[in-house]
């Protein structure tokens, strides 16, 4: 079994600047998943944007607080508290905080079928 606290060194370790306008960290990766890439966390403050990208694994953004305009292809809309969003592996994606206080995103990875 492996725990991993959202607080734990080894966690912040992994810091960093995730597509120009969120602070991310890795709290599980691909060195422990068999099937998935990654479980992170983002924190997106109010008027940050994470900018348009294109990953080639499927994600799923859980917002676990704040919210904002999330683009995924061409459709936008805007999310909250416990929205789950699906992208597909290859589609582009961004995530602009329009809100006044932080987001704080949930971001599972994992290999497309």
């Amino acid at each position: 079994m492996i725990v991993r606290n959202f607080n734990d060194p080894e966690v912040l370790q992994t810091t960093y600047r995730a597509h120009y306008g969120a602070t991310a960290r890795m709290v599980l990766t691909s060195r422990f998943l068999q099937s998935m890439e990654f479980l992170a966390y983002a924190m997106l403050p109010a008027g940050n944007v994470i900018e348009e990208h294109v990953d080639e694994v499927e994600e799923i953004y859980l917002i676990a607080q704040g919210g904002g305009l999330m683009k995924v292809g061409n459709e936008e809309k805007e999310v909250k508290e416990w929205d789950a969003i699906w992208i597909p592996a290859g589609e582009p994606h961004r995530l602009e905080n329009n809100t006044a206080g932080m987001t704080i995103i949930l971001v599972v990875a994992a290999y497309p079928k």
